[in-house]
């Protein structure tokens, strides 16, 4: 399958909207306009999490999908006597990138910021060899303290600072993870043809980036039987790397997680996965990541006796830096899978067999 439309206008508005952890309300706006006109009924709990319910042709059992709706930022910690912010981080972020970057600081409005440090220049031997810490940075507002505390408090919320472009066949922005796999979610409910085999709990969760805290408390409440995750995963397939290193690749389809470190996927719907791309000729790839968990960790381990969960992976180079990059024939291939996963999971033999 080489079909690559999607709706690029789309993916980047809300890959460009701001929604920290704990502050996803911009993007929680963005998705409740788009998905209500796409189901039955749309909840928002007390977390935050967006949960978009579909009916199902039988109610015996409930299918829930979980899109984390968060982007990696920081929070204001201090605001010192020039007016240059220190930060907390809000996920996790790899130092050596933050050097001369623009952020946006969410206070009571948006404004610029540069990530800062200490000039090269100025550096000692020893601190030129020395790994780059957070606690090395500040923001610079370009501002006294005075007028940064207009509109600045201790506790706004910071996100990074840059738009959606198309590169080749790839799409280029802060936050694909895991904004792409928002706009998965919204298209899918907006291409089903079918009505779902069971009821369908869409969920777009909040605070996966600091420890899935969303899809632990929406697991809680729904109780799924079946599980599929959507997030992204790492695409190591550049200079300097094995094989064995690249998890994924870019243009290599849809991934098919088998475990991360915070789950390993339930070996039925693994293989369910599999079954279904390659009978509606879906290009997939396996997916094991050794380090990062993922919402299905929420939704295997808070419903009562376990649910059986699986795991879309949309690989993705330069995760979890300033900007990360995506190929429109994986997001496309993420799409088709999930809707046909959704429609025929009533027809699997779910027993418990062994494979050897």
């Amino acid at each position: 399958m080489s079909n690559q439309n999607i709706n690029v206008s789309l993916l980047k508005e809300i890959c460009e909207v701001e929604g920290a952890p704990g502050f996803e309300q911009p993007i929680r706006e963005v998705i409740l306009r788009e998905v209500t006109p796409l189901v039955d009924k749309v909840e928002v709990d007390n977390m935050g999490n967006v949960i978009a319910i579909k009916k199902g042709r039988s109610s015996d059992k409930k299918i829930m999908l979980t899109a984390h709706m968060d982007e990696i930022g920081f929070i204001v910690k201090h605001i010192d006597d020039n007016g240059f912010i220190k930060f907390h981080t809000l996920g996790g972020f790899d130092p050596k990138t933050l050097t001369a970057q623009r952020v946006k600081v969410h206070g009571s409005k948006d404004l610029i910021g540069v990530m800062g440090s200490k000039p090269v220049h100025l550096m000692t031997p020893e601190e030129r060899n020395k790994k780059p810490r957070i606690e090395d940075y500040f923001i610079d507002m370009g501002m006294n303290k005075e007028e940064v505390e207009k509109y600045i408090t201790i506790g706004d919320p910071i996100t990074r600072e840059r738009e959606l472009i198309e590169m080749g066949d790839c799409v280029n922005c802060k936050s694909i993870d895991n904004r792409v796999s928002v706009f998965i979610q919204i298209e899918m409910l907006r291409e089903l043809t079918e009505v779902p085999a069971y009821d369908t709990f869409a969920v777009f969760t909040v605070q996966e980036e600091i420890g899935i805290r969303g899809a632990s408390t929406a697991s809680l409440a729904i109780q799924p039987d079946f599980g599929f995750c959507i997030d992204t995963t790492i695409a190591f397939d550049v200079p300097g790397s094995s094989a064995a290193e690249q998890v994924t690749a870019l243009g290599g389809g849809v991934g098919i997680k088998i475990m991360d470190s915070s789950v390993i996927c339930d070996y039925r719907m693994v293989a369910y996965m599999k079954e279904q791309a390659k009978s509606n000729d879906i290009k997939w790839q396996p997916e094991i990541l050794t380090a990062g968990g993922t919402d299905s960790a929420g939704m295997q381990r808070m419903t009562a006796g376990g649910s059986i969960v699986g795991a879309v992976s949309i690989p993705t180079r330069h995760i979890h830096q300033v900007i990360e990059m995506a190929h429109k024939e994986d997001i496309r291939a993420t799409i088709e899978l999930l809707k046909v996963c959704i429609n025929h999971v009533d027809g699997h033999d779910w027993a418990h067999k062994r494979r050897y």
